[in-house]
């Protein structure tokens, strides 16, 4: 199944002269002219300014439409989409909480663990679900309320654009498609995923070394599994590192605009994939998240 069939046809470049192709500088028209009637001017005129024009065509260049980069989308069919998406975070966070190597850590070293890697092993859910969806423009309308969102709530979110475009769809979609590709068993992938979940670079942790020692034995359960399923292929390992590590390009403002903000509004999914992890432990209570701040500092 194609990956990127967005109606391309269907679009039309919007750019100014899109369909025009821009000259050359007014130096580069001078010099040319210069040289083109010094080096023919023993000939026809006619045929002189037949090959002045072809020369000067070959220098022009067609414009880089950037349309792509604005052009906001959203999902087609939001609802089966979403509902599927949901399935794969419950599975993702469970599968964090299901590790027993994760629930000995620090309550604190498990939420900002949760925090940084929660959008690369969601990417590895879709690719493992086999997860389809496709995305539409958006609707101008549909833009206009998520700016007046933002601006009532002091512009928070606006550290990065928010909104999806179809760029960075493309760029999630080509993620997939590779890690599809690799057709990765389930060993594979859990071993990958406890390589992305446990990294000791993370800023803030209270025990670095020990998530570094459970990163370590990812890599080498996932080499162990590489070689014992595909001891003919000695670069499988190096395009799964590849691949993974293009993983860590994704927004996780693009996931959570494009998968959850259909359903869940501005509800804070952060909250809610910590309510998730630890059922009953979440508290909306100032005076209580202020201490498990200074406790974690």
């Amino acid at each position: 199944m194609k990956m990127h069939p967005f109606e391309v046809n269907q679009h039309q470049c919007q750019c100014p002269g899109s369909e025009e192709r821009h000259p050359p500088t007014i130096l580069f028209n001078i010099l040319s002219r210069r040289h083109y009637s010094n080096s023919n001017s023993n000939s026809n005129s006619n045929s002189s300014v037949a090959t002045a024009a072809d020369r000067r065509g070959q220098y022009l260049v067609p414009k880089i439409c950037h349309c792509d980069q604005r052009r906001t989308v959203c999902l087609k069919e939001p609802e089966g989409v979403c509902q599927a998406a949901s399935d794969v975070l419950i599975k993702t966070i469970r599968f964090m909480s299901g590790l027993p190597s994760f629930r000995c850590l620090p309550q604190c070293d498990q939420l900002t663990l949760l925090h940084n890697s929660w959008g690369p092993l969601f990417v590895l859910g879709l690719a493992q679900d086999h997860i389809e969806f496709e995305v539409t423009d958006l609707p101008a309308t549909s833009i206009l309320k998520r700016i007046l969102l933002n601006a009532s709530d002091g512009g928070f979110e606006m550290e990065e654009p928010a909104m999806p475009t179809l760029a960075r769809v493309h760029k999630l979609k080509a993620c997939l498609q590779r890690l599809r590709s690799l057709d990765l068993s389930p060993k594979e992938y859990a071993y990958i995923k406890g390589a992305l979940l446990f990294n000791p670079d993370v800023p803030g942790l209270q025990t670095p070394a020990f998530i570094e020692g459970l990163q370590q034995e990812a890599h080498r359960a996932l080499h162990e599994i590489v070689v014992t399923l595909h001891p003919q292929d000695q670069g499988r390992l190096t395009r799964i590192l590849l691949s993974t590590s293009s993983l860590l390009t994704i927004p996780h403002s693009l996931i959570s605009e494009l998968f959850f903000r259909p359903v869940l509004g501005q509800a804070d999914l952060f909250q809610l994939m910590r309510e998730i992890l630890s059922p009953g432990t979440v508290t909306k209570d100032p005076g209580a998240e202020s201490q498990r701040s200074k406790r974690c500092q």
